[in-house]
């Protein structure tokens, strides 16, 4: 059991909580039971799993995935993992993750034909777009595009605010005019909100592809 916040690879973990020590080492911090579950429904790849004994013993069935796909497990003391969490309160269980590949993410982008999408432009709350990906994937839709000046679609509290949906959710990042241009030429019906619109949105015909 890791116990000392001295020990190297909890140095190394507690590092991550800055973006651009994330960014520098292509990492996810996924945070909290939900992600974790998340991950392993669809079987993304773990670098380091990290877990107090009072988690494992709570969700066994859990613990149990997740270590079947981690490359390095570690059991901590509840003082190691609250040190190397980004919550106030962490509920027993980190794990690293490696970024998308290009693969991968050209593999989960958005489809050029889709029934319903998303597309943000200059969304900078984490907590809000987090909450928007959990959303929209509830509502049945089949991507959601975000423009390059937003909120960082990795950031820890975008992915706790999805409730693991970000793993399902086909995402990009994209130059929001033109892929709005480009999708108009589809076929999709490209739907803009504004609060002062003459238009309210209850008379759209939504039956066609729409993208809001």
């Amino acid at each position: 059991m890791l116990t000392s916040l001295q020990n190297p690879t909890v140095k190394q973990l507690r590092k991550l909580q800055q973006s651009k020590e994330r960014r520098k080492q292509a990492v996810l911090l996924l945070e909290g039971t939900h992600l974790i579950e998340a991950a392993c429904e669809v079987n993304y790849p773990l670098q380091v799993f990290c877990y107090t004994e009072a988690w494992q013993q709570r969700y066994p069935d859990i613990y149990r995935q997740a270590i079947a796909q981690a490359d390095q497990v570690e059991l901590v003391s509840t003082a190691v993992l609250k040190s190397i969490a980004s919550t106030v309160t962490p509920d027993g269980v980190l794990a690293i993750a490696p970024q998308r590949s290009a693969w991968q993410a050209a593999a989960s982008r958005p489809r050029d034909r889709i029934s319903l999408g998303i597309m943000l432009e200059t969304l900078q709350d984490p907590g809000n777009l987090g909450t928007i990906i959990r959303t929209a994937a509830a509502a049945g839709s089949d991507g959601l595009w975000l423009s390059p000046d937003s909120v960082e679609v990795s950031h820890p509290k975008v992915l706790r605010a999805s409730a693991g949906q970000w793993f399902r959710l086909p995402m990009a990042t994209v130059a929001v005019a033109a892929q709005a241009h480009h999708l108009r030429d589809q076929g999709m019906q490209v739907v803009a909100t504004s609060a002062t619109a003459e238009l309210d949105y209850w008379q759209l015909e939504l039956r066609q592809p729409t993208v809001f």
